[in-house]
């Protein structure tokens, strides 16, 4: 089965940087879409930002345009989110997920297209 395994979180001040990465198997990863989802306690999951089969294209949130940055190597079965200038409004745990169609042709924001998840990795923010 499809598994997917985040890492790199951690505490970090504000204006700091991390970089969380996500190991796939199970799936022949560089036939999807990818995207990174995040959940703060008491919200609902929130889309961070997704990343095309092939790397062609990008899709972020407004809220982290500019700061992120999404990538993958295909080569090694992973996808990355580096993190720069961060914010305490970005303490949450951060998910990767893996799109439930094959060569989707366009990148989706919605929760609901997406069905591989990971366990999430928490990023903390101090002020």
């Amino acid at each position: 089965q499809v598994q997917l395994v985040e890492s790199g979180g951690g505490l970090v001040q504000a204006g700091g940087s991390l970089r969380l990465s996500c190991a796939a198997s199970g799936l022949t990863f560089r036939h999807y879409n990818m995207g990174w989802f995040r959940q703060a306690p008491g919200k609902e999951r929130e889309f961070v930002a997704a990343i095309k089969s092939d790397g062609g294209s990008t899709d972020y949130a407004d809220s982290v345009k500019g700061r992120f940055t999404i990538s993958r190597d295909n080569a090694k079965n992973t996808v990355n989110l580096q993190m720069d200038s961060l914010k305490p409004e970005d303490t949450a745990v951060y998910y990767c997920a893996a799109d439930r169609l094959m060569f989707r042709t366009v990148l989706i924001r919605d929760t609901t297209a997406f069905d591989s998840w990971g366990q999430g990795t928490q990023v903390t923010v101090s002020s």
